[in-house]
């Protein structure tokens, strides 16, 4: 997975009138996890823009005052009107111990079902997964190919080295559906077949006559 900077500093006071303050300056703050004591700083928005409009995830190289902790974004809080950043979590990663994280899935291949008309419906865009950070990649991917209609693949399906799946096994991560235009062209064929056969059970009573 790769890895980006972020730079921060630590928070003198803290309480709503400082963060407030810090808000309007386009500062967010933040809290750091996984420590001792968790260490409540602020960061730039502008810092964050390559972490929150992105489809991708990352590790994180947190400086913090000049001293980095290598982490990732736990959770981040938005205002409920503005697109603006009203706080953000971070979790420091050990490397002795596993994290749990959502990595985006990419889809691969064309899909059979596709060229005999159906339409591939992607249900989950991302998986959360737990793994040692070194064992985390950069998206899960998932070859498409041989799914024909009404066929899908569920999480439980999937397979990754030293990699935990935690989303429900039953789960549909993507499928071909069958498109109204493909179902309505068998229900035509259907319907002539129907017609032809009827004729020619007509044409047999007759010549029996």
């Amino acid at each position: 997975m790769k890895t980006v900077v972020v730079k921060g500093n630590k928070r003198e006071s803290l309480g709503k009138k400082e963060s407030k303050l810090l808000r309007a300056q386009e500062i967010v703050p933040a809290v750091l996890y996984g420590m001792d004591e968790p260490i409540h700083f602020s960061v730039p928005f502008g810092e964050l823009r390559k972490l929150v409009y992105t489809p991708n995830v990352y590790l994180i190289d947190l400086e913090i005052d000049g001293t980095v902790y290598p982490s990732i974004m736990q959770d981040v809080q938005w205002h409920p009107v503005d697109e603006t950043i009203f706080h953000i979590d971070f979790l420091r990663i050990q490397d002795d111990k596993k994290i749990k994280i959502d990595v985006p899935i990419a889809i691969k291949g064309l899909a059979e079902g596709i060229k005999a008309g159906g339409k591939l419906k992607t249900n989950l865009r991302r998986l959360r997964v737990k793994a040692f950070a070194k064992d985390i990649p950069d998206s899960i991917e998932i070859d498409v190919t041989k799914l024909k209609i009404g066929m899908s693949v569920k999480v439980a399906d999937l397979s990754h080295d030293n990699i935990e799946f935690l989303d429900e096994k039953s789960n549909v991560v993507v499928g071909v559906q069958i498109t109204r235009a493909a179902r309505s062209a068998a229900g035509d064929e259907m319907e002539e077949g129907e017609e032809e056969g009827g004729e020619e059970t007509a044409t047999e009573e007759t010549s029996e006559e």
